[in-house]
């Protein structure tokens, strides 16, 4: 299974956030939105996790 990351540097934001997230999908969804609930003060709700997810990436493998 492919590792995804989650890459606050993707997303626009006031605090300049450089936290980067990798695992497997379910995992980096939900410590993605425990940081965005807790870090950037968003509500954890359905809307929130669709966001995460659709920001995903797959990880890059070093060769």
């Amino acid at each position: 299974m492919t590792r995804k990351v989650a890459d606050c540097r993707n997303s626009p934001s006031v605090m300049n956030c450089s936290l980067t997230i990798s695992g497997e999908e379910e995992e980096v969804v939900r410590a993605a939105t425990e940081h965005a609930v807790s870090v950037h003060g968003h509500e954890d709700n359905a809307e929130l996790r669709q966001m995460v997810r659709g920001s995903l990436q797959d990880e890059k493998v070093n060769a």
